[in-house]
């Protein structure tokens, strides 16, 4: 399994690079050893290896087999270290995302790994935004939906239609981000395999 990473500066837009290349690689093969291990019906070992990686954070792990999206689970808040978050969002990503079927013992070898850790959140207006650098939570009633900032530039959407792309994925109206729905952004620190 190759372990090269992509984004090495580790930004979206902007956002300072904080984990170190060494600190990346072990995040990375800490979740592929997770997501095998989950397949054999392993323990996770959630201790953080350093101080740096046991500080609270917020992040997702995104999968992807052969270019192709095959999970993406994350915590939006940050409720636990980042090393047992990394963890414990790729074996959801691999075994749990409800879009997919879980991962096979094929594919696990195959899968590339990306993690986006978060900024805290700030509540932000529709002008603010901007693609590339800003993923959206946005928020109303019991509804709530988040998009990571490479999704729309993935996608080529300009802010509105990440706007209201972001309203679809909480089960909103597509305009509900101009009728008074909470918004709230966050950078992140990408990086993944290539």
């Amino acid at each position: 399994m190759s372990l090269r990473l992509n984004n090495p500066a580790g930004v979206i837009s902007g956002t300072p690079r904080e984990y170190s290349s060494d600190e990346r690689t072990l995040l990375l093969r800490a979740a592929h050893q997770a997501i095998e291990g989950a397949l054999r019906g392993e323990e996770l070992d959630i201790a953080a290896p350093s101080v740096h990686l046991a500080e609270l954070r917020a992040a997702f792990t995104t999968l992807h087999l052969q270019g192709e999206l095959r999970g993406c689970v994350g915590y939006a808040f940050p409720v636990y270290p980042l090393y047992r978050t990394v963890l414990e969002t790729a074996v959801a990503a691999a075994y749990g995302d409800s879009r997919f079927w879980p991962v096979t013992e094929i594919e696990v070898p195959q899968l590339r790994i990306e993690i986006s850790v978060m900024s805290p959140l700030v509540e932000i207006a529709p002008e603010q935004v901007e693609v590339g650098k800003h993923g959206l939570i946005i928020t109303q009633g019991q509804r709530r939906g988040l998009l990571l900032p490479q999704v729309p530039v993935e996608h080529g959407w300009d802010v509105e239609r990440f706007l209201c792309e972001s309203c679809v994925k909480a089960g909103l109206p597509s305009d509900a981000w101009s009728r008074g729905a909470k918004l709230e952004a966050f950078t992140a620190e990408v990086f993944g395999e290539e």
